[in-house]
């Protein structure tokens, strides 16, 4: 009998189970779409719906276990959408609130407010964070400010408030697990990165009560088991981890200074620092890379919130593609965009402008422009915006050389080379490109005893092609100068940061 491990990747734009062998192959898979609503678009608003997460939770697991009767499934390990906010009530279990998806941005004048006060250095000092809308708290303190029956239930101590993992967690084991792991608790404004525990100067300012968040653990721990009546039998919860930290791990980044970048709704590169947190001096991220079987790696993330959301953009609004397979061929059928650059701040800008306010905008029209040079902008928009990662990393004092991709727009060879040649450096595609998935199921085999060290799995690790950069040098800064210009054009006048810098 075959011993398989079981990943349940809940996303920002689906829901996967997929079942992998022990070398990582994929057994079974299961997908559904996840849908969002956009109320009060002007103000950034996005929501799911919690009861349509959980559905569709049940709804491919058990689709993946009745296609594999005759594996042994060693465990399940639960990777997630990070920032992402779940409420609900722990007495009758009753969801109380929309789902406040991580690019929801209705707390931006709370985070001002606060920045205002100079509480920004004093929060990263903690965090490692930024006073930003992305992170939870932020959702937090706007509900129990806007909705008197939460406050009420939050002083009675029933209010609970989960990511998506302690969510999915608490349903699955029918109420008997309230947990989440140090990557996502690292991920809220109210972690202590040091400790790896709440931090109460942080819940006090925040006004939340600590009977209101889950416990913090390490990333494989015991999570209880799934009640017996969802699958037909009960599956050990072995490992929880968000998804950026699950594609490090799948992507092996076990060594301080490797690096990988996911290509999904949004992008986020995030680096392995080792054992000490480094604290940026340029508005990137200090979080928790992994905590596992008591090695703790820090890692150093910049986030973007557009990149495949492009994509769906183009497809579901304006028609111009049928699938985001189909950009590659337009991309193709042009030398250039003619000067056209498409800047998707749908929900403002991330890293490293922190710009709530912050609104799209195609740079560039003429009479000549066409659907090929829209879509083109839109794909190599995903590339600048890594770029200008990369380039406030080097401000950091780091440098890097080779970056391993994942995700589904690193199907489009056209990217990962305009990729390479914008970032100059490597790029390297991995034979498993479904690497969060893949990453918190190597963390259900190590807590399984599978596995017996990240070394073991960072054999397993292979690239399926490696893309270098063959673009010249002034042509790269050429074209990287036009994207700063066009996004100097959408950074809102509340916002005190310029344009990144040049290299």
């Amino acid at each position: 009998m075959h011993q398989t491990l079981l990943a349940l990747d809940q996303g920002t734009s689906s829901t996967r189970a997929i079942l992998f062998d022990r070398r990582g192959k994929i057994i079974a898979q299961a997908q559904r779409a996840q849908t969002q609503t956009t109320r009060h678009d002007d103000l950034g608003w996005v929501e799911q719906e919690g009861e349509d997460i959980w559905q569709n939770t049940l709804s491919v697991c058990q689709e993946v276990l009745a296609q594999t009767e005759m594996a042994q499934v060693l465990g399940l390990g639960i990777t997630n959408q990070r920032e992402t906010l779940v409420t609900w009530d722990a007495l009758t279990n009753q969801l109380l609130a929309p789902v406040i998806v991580w690019q929801d941005r209705r707390s931006a004048d709370l985070c001002q407010h606060w920045i205002d006060q100079g509480l920004e250095p004093w929060v990263q000092k903690k965090t490692g964070l930024l006073l930003d809308p992305y992170f939870s708290a932020t959702k937090m303190v706007w509900l129990l400010n806007h909705d008197s029956k939460l406050k009420a239930l939050h002083e009675e101590k029933r209010l609970r408030f989960g990511t998506i993992d302690t969510f999915l967690l608490w349903r699955l084991t029918a109420g008997k697990a309230y947990a989440t792991d140090v990557t996502n608790a690292s991920r809220t404004l109210l972690m202590n990165l040091e400790t790896q525990q709440w931090d109460p100067e942080l819940l006090s300012f925040f006004k939340i009560y600590p009977e209101s968040l889950p416990e913090i653990k390490a990333c494989t721990a015991d999570f209880g088991c799934t009640d017996p009546s969802l699958f037909g039998r009960a599956l050990p919860i072995c490992a929880l981890i968000g998804d950026q930290q699950a594609a490090l791990v799948g992507q092996a980044c076990f060594t301080a200074g490797m690096a990988k970048s996911t290509y999904g709704t949004g992008c986020f590169v995030l680096m392995n620092t080792g054992a000490k947190p480094l604290y940026s001096q340029h508005r990137l991220l200090s979080t928790i890379a992994y905590s596992v079987k008591g090695e703790l790696a820090y890692g150093l993330e910049g986030s973007i919130f557009a990149a495949g959301m492009c994509m769906q953009w183009l497809r579901d609004t304006f028609k111009l593609i049928e699938n985001a397979g189909d950009s590659e061929a337009w991309a193709r059928q042009i030398e250039d965009t003619q000067g056209v650059y498409l800047v998707p701040a749908f929900t403002g800008l991330g890293a490293p402008y922190w710009d709530p306010w912050a609104r799209g905008a195609i740079i560039g029209l003429t009479r000549n422009t066409g659907m090929a040079h829209i879509i083109r902008a839109a794909l190599e928009a995903v590339c600048y915006q890594t770029a200008d990662l990369l380039n406030t990393m080097r401000l950091e004092g780091v440098v890097i050389q080779e970056l391993r991709v994942d995700g589904g727009m690193t199907a489009n060879t056209w990217l990962l080379q305009f990729l390479a040649d914008i970032l100059d450096c490597s790029i390297q595609r991995p034979q498993v490109i479904e690497t969060t998935a893949l990453g918190v199921a190597y963390l259900v085999g190590l807590q399984t005893g599978l596995y017996t060290s990240l070394s073991e799995i960072s054999n397993l690790w292979a690239a399926e092609k490696i893309y270098q950069p063959q673009c010249s040098a002034e042509k790269r800064e050429r074209l990287y100068q036009g994207w700063q210009e066009a996004v100097s054009r959408v950074l809102s006048s509340q916002t005190h940061l310029k344009p990144h810098a040049q290299r």
